[in-house]
């Protein structure tokens, strides 16, 4: 828009005062993501740090060198045993009986063709190390794509988020508006 126009569209929108036409509220599901793979954590990393693809291999290239993943190069998004086990644990003990589903979650992967010889990016062990440790011991780059592998495989292994959607309608002079939120 322009300057007359936006104050043309100012000048209509506050006749008089606004008022809610409808408040829409709905509960939700969200269930967790799964483990990475090599593509959906190039991809992640890539939308929260705006790394590229052969900065992120790279610096996972070094976690699992030095022993903070499981190998980095998967189509896998299966966990093993020892990691379910390890990342539940983490959650009765950390975050209580609340944030822990019955049974394990189980993850397939949707190609025919994979690579899947290994099992999903994960944190090494059968405890993982944990994020405080990961700030003593690895440099700015590497914990924050070991924080960002740790919460994924922790979180995959969650309850369902559960919560609500809320959408407000309001009408202001002649123009309608609406907002979306969650809680």
């Amino acid at each position: 828009l322009g300057k007359d126009e936006a104050a043309a569209a100012v000048k209509a929108l506050s006749n008089g005062p606004g008022s809610v036409l409808s408040v829409d509220e709905r509960p939700y599901v969200d269930s967790p993501s799964p483990p990475f793979t090599t593509s959906t954590l190039q991809q992640e990393a890539n939308r929260r740090f705006k790394w590229a693809a052969r900065k992120t291999m790279n610096t996972a290239q070094r976690l699992y060198e030095n022993g903070w993943i499981t190998y980095m190069r998967t189509d896998s998004v299966a966990l093993s045993s020892q990691a379910v086990s390890a990342a539940r644990g983490l959650i009765q003990a950390e975050y209580g009986d609340k944030f822990l589903p019955d049974s394990p979650r189980v993850y397939k992967g949707k190609a025919k063709n994979a690579q899947e010889a290994h099992e999903a990016i994960r944190p090494a062990g059968d405890q993982f190390r944990t994020l405080k440790e990961s700030k003593s011991a690895l440099d700015n780059d590497e914990r924050r794509l070991y924080e960002l592998i740790w919460k994924r495989t922790v979180g995959c292994q969650m309850a369902d988020a559960r919560g609500r959607t809320i959408a407000v309608k309001v009408v202001a002079g002649e123009g309608q508006f609406e907002a979306k939120g969650k809680t």
